[in-house]
């Protein structure tokens, strides 16, 4: 029986996706441990190591073996590590080449390199997703450039911007993601094959070369040194995804606030039931943006579990080593499972823009106070300009009415502006975007 949200049968698509939950299940784990186990015959046999004919015999094998898997496991909890019992159903499958299996290698160095080549492919799922995200986001973004609706700090209504505006402050983010996943690439993605204390002796001369041959077969490049206690490249995979999910859960967070029903500026698309209450029928919760928020909480604390991890005592550790094993697919399956809801919801997004049209005349022109009072500054000068459209402002509040019919009947500002046509054309929100189409368009490559 299934016993968390990654394997249950109610919740796991929820909290991954069944694409990255085949990068790790342990049939592809215990692949990677035999592809890693091929490569190393291979390279050995490349390199004069062992014989070429027992190192394709190990190749063939670790395609065609049949494993044990009850019997891997009751082992592997009988070691503490799934290596040794591989070892031995691999080298009985190999017949007389099985003497070379695992030649002068540690357990270590096949589970990291079995890890970075599970990373490379989760890398890719999330790489591609990150892309498919940001064309969402720029049709999304350019769709809306000039949509306006109230920008607001610390939760109350500050300027006018534009929804593409805040979109494309989104996709900022994302592009630089995308650049993170590509830029961390090469320090990642490093093969590890060192030996027990890291130093090769059980090769000799000849071990680098031999180490070199190895990432060459899998495609992974060849670290300076051995990395089995220096485990920044494993804690920056998993940061990594703690800065996408985080900016994952600024978007959902952003989406549930404009759904809620004061707002009433967004929707999340509409699926019959979706986000249904069991006793309120008028009911469409944000879903997708809720899981979002709870996958960014989630993959934080893996990141803190990672960063505590890295901290290994002398040549090989006494059990950070383990946190890796459950905080690198989770932190995965739930980054997945984020951009998948990002994509489905963000592509369907209902933007309500009469409704944001008429938030922004929730405070009857204070909005664009700031408007009249850089207009008026040219005549008046800034700080007394300031002064007497807040005391427009305060009337306003106080007494109620429209700022612009307040500030009609200030003859100073009146005077500065030109005229009560002129108030009410800065008083209008939508005449005090700033440069929030240009910033559109910058984000966007125009």
């Amino acid at each position: 029986m299934a016993s968390t949200v990654f394997d249950s049968a109610l919740f796991r698509d929820m909290f991954g996706t069944a694409e990255m939950r085949a990068v790790f299940s342990d049939e592809a784990l215990v692949g990677r441990y035999l592809e890693t186990e091929a490569a190393l015959a291979r390279a050995q046999g490349r390199a004069g190591v062992v014989p070429k004919d027992a190192a394709a015999a190990i190749d063939a094998a670790s395609r065609s073996i049949k494993l044990d898997f009850d019997k891997l496991r009751r082992e592997t909890e009988i070691v503490g590590y799934p290596i040794l019992p591989l070892v031995h159903q691999l080298s009985e499958a190999a017949g007389e080449a099985g003497r070379y299996v695992h030649w002068g290698a540690t357990t270590q160095d096949i589970m990291d390199t079995a890890n970075v080549l599970q990373i490379r492919a989760a890398l890719d799922i999330v790489a591609r997703d990150l892309r498919e995200l940001r064309t969402i986001l720029a049709d999304l973004a350019r769709k809306h450039r000039d949509t306006p609706m109230a920008g607001r700090t610390h939760l109350q209504q500050a300027l006018p911007v534009t929804f593409g505006y805040k979109v494309a402050i989104w996709l900022s983010s994302i592009d630089r993601h995308i650049e993170r996943v590509d830029q961390a690439r090469p320090r990642i993605l490093l093969g590890e094959f060192s030996g027990a204390a890291g130093t090769l002796a059980s090769i000799g001369e000849g071990g680098l070369e031999m180490q070199r041959l190895f990432c060459e077969e899998l495609g992974l490049r060849q670290p300076p040194i051995t990395w089995h206690v220096a485990r920044d490249g494993i804690a920056e995979a998993v940061t990594l995804l703690g800065l996408i999910t985080g900016t994952l859960g600024k978007i959902a967070t952003d989406v549930m606030l404009m759904c809620a029903t004061e707002f009433g500026e967004l929707s999340e698309p509409f699926v019959h039931g979706r986000g249904a209450s069991s006793t309120m029928p008028q009911k469409r919760n944000p879903i997708s943006s809720e899981l979002m928020l709870a996958a960014a909480k989630a993959v934080r604390q893996h990141v803190a579990t990672m960063l505590d991890g890295m901290i290994h005592d002398f040549e090989r550790a006494t059990g950070p080593w383990h946190l890796e094993w459950v905080s690198l697919p989770e932190s995965f399956l739930l980054t997945a499972s984020s951009l998948a809801n990002a994509k489905f919801m963000l592509a369907g997004l209902v933007v309500h823009e009469r409704r944001m049209r008429a938030n922004l005349g929730l405070t009857h022109g204070l909005i664009v106070a700031e408007a009249v009072m850089m207009a008026a500054a040219t005549q008046l000068g800034r700080q007394h300009a300031h002064d007497v459209v807040y005391d427009a402002c305060r009337k306003a509040i106080e007494q109620g009415g429209d700022l612009a019919d307040i500030l009609s009947g200030v003859p100073e500002i009146v005077a500065a502006l030109g005229g009560v046509d002129a108030i009410r054309r800065h008083c209008d929100p939508a005449n005090y975007l700033g440069l929030s189409g240009r910033m559109v368009d910058r984000v966007l490559g125009g």
